[in-house]
Formats: C-alpha cells, sequence, structure tokens
C-alpha cells in the first residue's frame, strides 16, 4: 500500500473536560491531519486541521490506545480502538512527514535577515557616554606616552651622534699616531667649546683630533640626565596606564557579571512562563483528570475542588434570590405508611424485599447510640448538629460511612422527610444536583431516579441511579415517637444504563426523623414552639473512581454539614404558618 494515501477512521477525541471523549471521523491525507464530526457533515468542511511537518507525536504512557499530537501550543489528544489501530496510526503519520520532505535540504533553505543598517550601526556604537569619561584618562596618559616615545628618540639620535663623533675621533687620532703626530693640545681643544665629559680628559688617548661637524654644545650630562628622566617618566606613566586598565577590567567584569545575572533571572522567568503558559493550555486535558497518574498534586487537586464549589455557592445564592417559592401539597401521614390504606401497585416482589431489607436495617443500625464507638471520629460538632466518620478505605476508594445527628424546632419529621423526597422540589434545596429524572414510578411511596451531579473539576462528572422510598414507622411501645424514614440505594434499570460520560456512584442514603412534642401550657393548642424533630442522617457513598482520600475527607467535612443545615432551612421556611402535619 502507497504509505501517501488518504487514511480515514473514526478516532475518540478528547474535547473538553464537561464532555470528554468524542467520536470524530480522522482523515490523512498530504501530510495533513484533519477532523470532522462525522462522516456524513464532510460537506461542512473540516472542523480542525494539522500539518504534521512539525508535529510531535507522543504515544501515552499509561493509556496503550492515546495518542498525543502537538503543534507548538496546540494538542490533539485521540484514542484508537485498540493498541494495534494506534501502532498503525503512529506509522502512517510518521511516513507522511517523511514522504512529504520534512527535514529534506529543500525545507531547511535560509532566508535572509532583514536586520536594518540602524540596528547593525548601533551595535558598533555601544560604547555609552560613561565609558568616554571613563577612557579620558587613559587617552591622556597615552598621548603622554607618545610625546616620551618622540623625546627619547630625538635623545637617543643626539646621543648616538656624539659616541658616533667620539668613535670617529679615537680612529683619527690611532691613524695620525701611525704617521709620528702627536697629539693636540688639551687647551685648545677646551677652547673649542666642546663639553667632554669629565672622565675623558684623563683617559690614554690623544684629545687633539678634531671634533665632527655639528657635535659643538651638545651637553653630555644634561642629556643623560634628561634621558633618565624620559624613561622613569614613560615607566610612571604605563604603570598608570596599566592601572587604569586594571581598573576598566574590573568594572567590566562587574557589568558583566550584572548582566550575566540578569540573563539567568530572565531565562529562569522564561522557562517558568513557558512552563505555566504550557500548563494553562494544556490544563484542561485528560492527564489532569482525577486518577492515580493525574500531574496535578493533592493541593491543587483540593484548591481546584475549593474553588469550584466556592463559584456553586455564589451561584446559588444568586438564583435563590430570585426563585419564585411553589406550593406542594404534603399527603397524609397513612398514604406512606405500610399498614395504612395505600398498597403498593407496582412494586415487585424482589423490591418490596429489598426495600423492607433496608428499612429493617437503617432501624436496627442507625438509631444506635455512636457513644463510646472508637470507630467513629467527631468531625464536626455545631450547635445540635454533630457528623461523625469512620474512615474506611478499599482498594485506594474513599468509603468512610458518614453519620450526622441534628434536632431542628418548628418542624414534624413527616414534613422534612416528605420534602427530602419528594422530587418535584428537589431542585429547590439540592444545589449539586445537574439534572435528573424519574425513571419508573413504582408506586406512591417509591421511585427509581436517575441524576447527575454537577461537575467539580478536576473530578470527574458522577451520576446516580437509586431507588428512593418513604415510610412512616409506628412505635411499638406508646411511649416512643412514630419515625419517619427515606431511604435511597442504589439499583440497577434497563432504562438508565452507565455512559461513559459519567462515572457510577453508589449510594445507601437514610432520612430518620422523629418528632417529639412538648405539651403546651393550659389548654392552648400546639403550635410549631412546641415541636422538635430529632434527625438521623446516615450516608454511605461509593465515589466509584480514584481520588485523593485527603480531599474527598475535606469535602465532606464542608459539604455535608452544609447540606443539613441548607435544608433544614428550606423546610422550616416552606412549613412556616402552616398547618403542622403530623
Amino acid at each position: 500500500m502507497n504509505s501517501m494515501c488518504r487514511r480515514c477512521v473514526v478516532l475518540h477525541e478528547w474535547t473538553n473536560y464537561i464532555h470528554g471523549w468524542q467520536d470524530r471521523w480522522v482523515v490523512l491525507k498530504n501530510n495533513t491531519l484533519s477532523y470532522y464530526k462525522s462522516e456524513d457533515e464532510r460537506e461542512y468542511g473540516c472542523r480542525g486541521s494539522l500539518c504534521l511537518s512539525k508535529a510531535i507525536i507522543t504515544p501515552h504512557e499509561f493509556d496503550e490506545c492515546r495518542i498525543d499530537i502537538s503543534v507548538n501550543d496546540s494538542v490533539w489528544y485521540l484514542r484508537a480502538e485498540d493498541p494495534k489501530h494506534r501502532l498503525r496510526w503512529i506509522d502512517s503519520i510518521e511516513l507522511h512527514k517523511v514522504e512529504s520532505g520534512y527535514g529534506s535540504e529543500s525545507s531547511l533553505r535560509r532566508h535572509g535577515s532583514m536586520l536594518s543598517l540602524t540596528s547593525a550601526a548601533s551595535g558598533f556604537s555601544a560604547t555609552s557616554t560613561s565609558s568616554f569619561k571613563k577612557g579620558h584618562s587613559l587617552r591622556e596618559k597615552l598621548a603622554e606616552m607618545e610625546t616620551f616615545r618622540d623625546i627619547l628618540c630625538r635623545q637617543v639620535d643626539t646621543l648616538q651622534k656624539y659616541f658616533d663623533g667620539c668613535a670617529d675621533g679615537v680612529s683619527k687620532d690611532e691613524f695620525q699616531r701611525d704617521k709620528g703626530t702627536n697629539g693636540f693640545d688639551k687647551k685648545r681643544l677646551l677652547n673649542n667649546h666642546f663639553k667632554v665629559p669629565f672622565g675623558l680628559l684623563y683617559l690614554n688617548w690623544p684629545l687633539q683630533l678634531p671634533l665632527p661637524k655639528g657635535m659643538n654644545g651638545i651637553d653630555f650630562k644634561g642629556e643623560a640626565i634628561t634621558f633618565k628622566a624620559t624613561t622613569a617618566g614613560i615607566l610612571s606613566t604605563l604603570s598608570h596606564c596599566i592601572e587604569l586598565m586594571v581598573k576598566r577590567e574590573d568594572s567590566w567584569q562587574k557589568r558583566l557579571d550584572k548582566e550575566l545575572e540578569k540573563r539567568r533571572r530572565v531565562e529562569d522567568a522564561y522557562k517558568s512562563a513557558l512552563s505555566e503558559l504550557k500548563k494553562k493550555s494544556h490544563y484542561g486535558g485528560p492527564d489532569y483528570e482525577e486518577g492515580p497518574n493525574s500531574l496535578i498534586n493533592e493541593e491543587e487537586f483540593f484548591d481546584a475542588v475549593e474553588a469550584a464549589l466556592d463559584r456553586q455557592d455564589k451561584i446559588e445564592e444568586q438564583s435563590e434570590k430570585v426563585r419564585i417559592p411553589r406550593l406542594t401539597p404534603v399527603p397524609p401521614g397513612d398514604a406512606y405508611s405500610v399498614i395504612g390504606t395505600h398498597r403498593p401497585l407496582h412494586l415487585t416482589s424482589d423490591c418490596l424485599s429489598q426495600v423492607e431489607d433496608v428499612v429493617q436495617n437503617h432501624m436496627t443500625y442507625s438509631l444506635q447510640d455512636m457513644g463510646g464507638d472508637a470507630n467513629w471520629q467527631l468531625v464536626v460538632e455545631e450547635g445540635e448538629m454533630k457528623v461523625y466518620r469512620r474512615e474506611v478505605e478499599e482498594n485506594g476508594i474513599v468509603l468512610d460511612p458518614l453519620k450526622a445527628t441534628h434536632a431542628v424546632k418548628g418542624v414534624t419529621g413527616h414534613e422534612l422527610c416528605h420534602y427530602f423526597w419528594d422530587t418535584d422540589v428537589r431542585n429547590d434545596w439540592e444545589t449539586t444536583i445537574e439534572n435528573f429524572n424519574v425513571v419508573e414510578t413504582l408506586s406512591d411511596n417509591a421511585v427509581i431516579v436517575y441524576q447527575t451531579h454537577k461537575r467539580v473539576w478536576p473530578a470527574s462528572q458522577r451520576d446516580v441511579l437509586y431507588l428512593s422510598a418513604i415510610r412512616k414507622i409506628l412505635a411499638t411501645n406508646e411511649n416512643d415517637p412514630d419515625t419517619w424514614l427515606v431511604c435511597n440505594f442504589s439499583v440497577d434499570h434497563d432504562n438508565a444504563q452507565p455512559t461513559n460520560r459519567c462515572i457510577r456512584a453508589k449510594i445507601n442514603v437514610a432520612m430518620i426523623c422523629q418528632t417529639l412534642v412538648s405539651p403546651p401550657e393550659g389548654n392552648k393548642e400546639i403550635s410549631r414552639d412546641n415541636v422538635l424533630c430529632k434527625i438521623t442522617y446516615v450516608a454511605n457513598v461509593n465515589p466509584g473512581g480514584w481520588a485523593p482520600a485527603s480531599v474527598l475527607r475535606a469535602v465532606a467535612k464542608r459539604e455535608y454539614p452544609k447540606f443539613l443545615k441548607r435544608f433544614t432551612g428550606y423546610v422550616q421556611e416552606k412549613t412556616s404558618g402552616k398547618p403542622i402535619l403530623f
């Protein structure tokens, strides 16, 4: 098969953290990788394309079906059907890159520089005014050395002429001695205004010889002293020049060190900015989702979750101000009682048995006092509300059972359980739900509900499918109050199968309420001031996926008390001024 042929197939592309992986029609042709939303929508144009000439293909380290293709800051996350399919795609992409001419001499041709004459000239005239000021003394000393050099050259020439004349005189004297002519009169020699060094008058060579022309008036001693002074001046000036050059070198070294330090800081800032840019550009990628191989650490994970929850709280506060209250009738108590006149019409024997088992289990264990049980830890205590937790982990997944007790005045257990169970008012007080629907109504007191919870990045989105039943449990002792209970526990249903978009969580939750009435004084009617409801809330949740244990526990400690206060406050507001429903 020709390696440059067109290749088309459906691949999974990571879109964003809300929609996750989506099917895309991907086309590889002429060194270009393009994708369409589907094969049928090709006529509307591609949704995106990449030139593979400079693309970097990276097979994922842990996901055997995933390919990451990056060009500069643009990254595509693709998933094939299986590892073999991924390998074929990688080979095809690499062949397209090679055969398209990438890496050849033609693609590496350098173009002319657009450097301007002004910028080029400025590079050769970078000496600052301060540099000229610092070099002023050095130029003066160099000029002095030039002057000393000229003086020294003239002095050397004068002395050389003198010594040459002396040498010529000695030669002539020897010549005349050979001819028998004795020397000259010393007095005549001195009268010729020829300055002879003192020591030469006592030498055994004839002084009668005539002096060379041009040598009359030379002061040998003065010339010698001047010569010594000139050489001393040269040495002094040279020493000063060396000192100035050393100082200049030290100054330039300090400036160089400063520039190197500035460059180091700039390079560090550049690397840091580049790292942050890459992190931000890819922050919504699948590598930052929850999981044991997530690139985000626990502290960043918690900060992100907490920030998302804070945003949801603010949105909920704003929507609460404009929410229109709805009037919902509350059915009489015997409608929810097992021994009442109502009997479930569609509740199968299996579901009925399961509901009864769950209810009995909660009535037996959930109402037990936790005093003295070392396994339960008191994590929150605010007035009458106490929240306990028992730490349990299974295969790295946090499964902490949670139990909360509370006491609320002015409402009954019937009213609390009704608003907790009724799906018509669910969105009035439940702020974590994105959407929900009743999959099946089993009876007047039992429904199967499917709901998806709002995504809290970087955690994956969760959904739950559960059977929700409300019951009134009559007291066996006339001195004990009746008990109202709502139990929600996970079930399976053909009309709500798990999807790739959400992780299916498992729950077993119960809201158990008992109403206590204090008799009013005299013959007054019972008012809401005489009513107190004791609440026991139990939650066993399996999140169905991996997340840091410390983060889950911190979020649970924050959210459960807030939920209880919000829900009980909602019921108090809804029942205020209405007849008491026992």
